[in-house]
């Protein structure tokens, strides 16, 4: 028997508010990593790690959100909480090694498209393995193309962000990224809800587990928290607001022309005819 299923049981309110939830994550995270590739590499990690967490918090608000307006309607749907906290950390170690791959190597050629596989597969993972701690009186079915179809809009989508965050042009550049972050993450949550059928079991069962509503609290409380410490960070940096580059030139920095150091370099004959005319004068006394 084939459950009703319904995603949308609060209209648009659960859909908006989801995608806010991913724009707001994938803003800070975005920034972070942008302002990761304007610091010398003592600085890099810490910066990409906290984009690392914002993002991955955000997307996972996101699909908790979104799963609040998702029900069936023959039978109550509880939540198993180890997995349902396992595809947070799926996703800020996946979408982590992502931004990694590109604040080191640079948005472009095999580095960005590595890196864009990785986020956008880091976003696919959180997704399903969210999905697998549903538990209710029935089993979860999946359309394979429309699964895949889901997963090429995750990475699709998550390249291009990282594209666009790696031009360090502005605010407004990032604020486009992280438009289309969002749409990476509700593009491939509601796609792969499309796959999603429910095969209800004839006998009835007695599920176990946490109901959304148990969840919220902590779920809530400790991203949510969590991205606004991630914002006051942002705010206070203007580097980060502006995207203006460092003043003094970094090391190993993608994109930096080479004629920074060429000018230095420049100024070293005067230094060495210096030394070499004060070395001459040592020798007059050992002469006389």
């Amino acid at each position: 028997m084939q459950g009703t299923v319904d995603g949308f049981s609060y209209g648009l309110v659960t859909p908006l508010v989801a995608y806010v939830m991913a724009c707001l994550g994938g803003a800070l995270g975005l920034r972070c990593t942008t302002r990761a590739m304007l610091v010398t590499r003592s600085w890099r990690p810490g910066w990409l790690a906290l984009g690392s967490a914002a993002i991955g918090s955000g997307i996972w608000t996101m699909h908790f959100v979104a799963m609040m307006g998702f029900t069936v309607q023959e039978t109550p749907i509880h939540y198993d909480r180890p997995m349902t906290f396992a595809s947070l950390a799926v996703a800020v170690v996946m979408v982590g090694i992502g931004i990694f791959i590109v604040g080191y190597r640079g948005a472009r050629g095999a580095a960005l498209f590595t890196g864009g596989t990785i986020t956008g597969l880091g976003i696919a993972s959180m997704h399903y393995l969210g999905m697998a701690g549903l538990q209710l009186n029935g089993k979860l079915e999946y359309n394979t193309l429309t699964v895949a179809a889901s997963v090429a809009i995750a990475m699709a989508a998550a390249t291009a962000a990282l594209w666009a965050a790696g031009q360090v042009r502005g605010f407004l550049w990032s604020v486009g990224a992280s438009l289309v972050m969002g749409l990476a993450v509700s593009g491939m949550h509601y796609t792969g809800m499309a796959a999603l059928s429910v095969h209800l079991h004839t006998a009835q069962d007695t599920t176990t587990g946490d109901s959304p509503a148990s969840l919220l609290a902590p779920m809530m409380i400790g991203p949510l928290t969590f991205l606004l410490l991630a914002g006051v960070v942002v705010m206070v940096d203007p580097l980060m607001v502006m995207g203006k580059p460092a003043l003094a030139p970094v090391d190993d920095k993608p994109g930096i022309p080479a004629h920074t150091a060429a000018a230095h370099t420049a100024r070293r004959p005067p230094l060495r005819t210096r030394r070499t005319l004060g070395g001459n004068r040592p020798r007059t006394p050992q002469n006389r």
